[in-house]
């Protein structure tokens, strides 16, 4: 069986060297797994501490996708079986969620401070765990044929692997539409979101490895060079006369969106975009993932984006970690697994049912953290 990420190095022509780590779970669409976590890790620390290794790609085999999300078929029988059992009241009892959840985070976090650069090629499909690697990459391509979306709000989840965080620091109120709509994001608003910095024609892939291994690495400019080989890419993208980007959806209907998202409380929010009334196709699915969505994740997804703002980078996954524990030991995230993945009707029946089932003390409760400051498992982070 092959392993679910494969890695190699290319050499530079001054010597000097590329690590190339390549998603390789295409029957998943690369959906990230422990085992992929835990690979992943330890090569990039062992790259980040190679003084001749310049810069690392991040890529994935095949057409489909990057990274479609997390692996949630473990997290689901684990989360059945916790909830089954006399721990079911201790967020720490489903001890799988914990692991997955603390290193998956680490890997993120791991690659958001990364002390080299990191291209990440976010080719077709990114979404949900996808887009947490992608995030925190130094330079991220989007190509014509991406997608990329934060859709936890239909499985009963919110966007975490530090969503709260890059949704919050979005242009204007954007970030809250995304988190309550999970809307699709092409390449065009992939950078005016911030979560891509290159649209770049995915058949121009190998010319632009063909150009990092021509540069001269090593001489503390490395970044720079990344950069300019990226922008010269972009150039030769945009003006092919093959390659066709779609303009931004998130910037055209910006105003809209944030004079939506700018009502006072949540409950208004949510009544003022199911009450949109378009003929833009894009909007409208919004609208439908919105009024499909869990409720819960949508308190969740709020909330959380109005209390990391003036965090860390390594408290919000502090405080995310806190969060997913609880989700996995709630009612919704298994459920909305069940309907969507697992038996497929389609048909979940969340809890609560209602925004307005929802009181102040249940959400307050997803942040009842259990550990101390010192004996939390991420308490290292940022230390």
């Amino acid at each position: 069986m092959t392993q679910p990420v494969l890695f190699e190095e290319l050499a530079a022509g001054n010597g000097r060297r590329i690590g190339v780590a390549t998603l390789a779970s295409e029957k998943t669409l690369h959906a990230i797994s422990l085992e992929m976590v835990n690979l992943l890790t330890p090569q990039l620390r062992k790259w980040q501490a190679d003084p001749e290794v310049a810069l690392v790609i991040l890529q994935a085999q095949g057409e489909k996708a990057f990274c479609a999300g997390g692996d949630l078929q473990q997290l689901y029988r684990t989360m059945r079986e916790h909830h089954a059992s006399p721990e079911r009241g201790d967020i720490r009892g489903n001890r799988y969620a914990a692991e997955f959840f603390e290193h998956e985070y680490r890997l993120d976090y791991l690659i958001h401070t990364f002390g080299k650069p990191i291209l990440c090629w976010g080719h077709g499909i990114v979404m949900g765990g996808g887009i947490g690697l992608m995030a925190g990459c130094s330079h991220r391509v989007a190509t014509e044929k991406s997608r990329l979306a934060m859709p936890e709000i239909t499985i009963g989840l919110y966007p975490d692997v530090g969503g709260s965080w890059f949704l919050a620091h979005m242009p204007g109120k954007t970030g809250v539409f995304l988190a309550l709509t999970g809307a699709q994001l092409n390449a065009a608003d992939a950078v005016f979101a911030g979560l891509a910095d290159y649209r770049v024609a995915h058949a121009g892939k190998q010319s632009v490895i063909d150009a990092l291994l021509a540069q001269d690495w090593g001489h503390g400019r490395d970044a720079e060079l990344l950069d300019r080989v990226l922008a010269d890419a972009e150039a030769a993208s945009l003006h092919d006369g093959v390659t066709v980007f779609a303009p931004s959806n998130l910037r055209s209907h910006y105003d809209q969106i944030d004079a939506l998202c700018r009502r006072v409380t949540l409950p208004e929010i949510v009544d003022a975009i199911l009450s949109l009334q378009t003929d833009d196709a894009w909007l409208q699915k919004a609208v439908a993932t919105l009024r499909a969505g869990a409720p819960g994740s949508a308190w969740l997804g709020y909330a959380l984006q109005k209390r990391v703002r003036h965090l860390s980078l390594a408290e919000v996954f502090r405080l995310e970690f806190v969060v997913s524990l609880h989700c996995a030991t709630r009612p919704d995230f298994v459920e909305g697994i069940r309907a969507l993945i697992i038996e497929k009707d389609q048909k979940p029946q969340w809890q609560p049912a209602s925004l307005a089932d929802a009181t102040p003390a249940w959400v307050e409760g997803f942040f009842d953290d259990p550990w101390s400051k010192a004996e939390h498992p991420l308490a290292d982070l940022g230390a």
